[in-house]
């Protein structure tokens, strides 16, 4: 997995979500719907092959695609 295959907008989902923001707050943070977030954060745990929001994040960390 390398950092091309997330785009800019789900790993701006993921990050916020890695800080405890929910989708209604990270939505609100980027000027978009939570429909929107859902959608880019469910893009991003299909890409990374997991099922949970958290266990994207956590993986995302790991493979060194968001700060820590």
């Amino acid at each position: 997995m390398t950092t091309q295959q997330l785009s800019d907008r789900e790993r701006q989902c993921l990050q916020w979500i890695a800080k405890g923001k929910t989708s209604w707050e990270t939505a609100a943070i980027l000027q978009v719907s939570e429909r929107t977030v859902n959608f880019h954060v469910g893009n991003a745990c299909r890409k990374l092959n997991v099922y949970k929001r958290q266990a994207g994040v956590s993986l995302a960390i790991q493979q060194g695609l968001l700060d820590s």
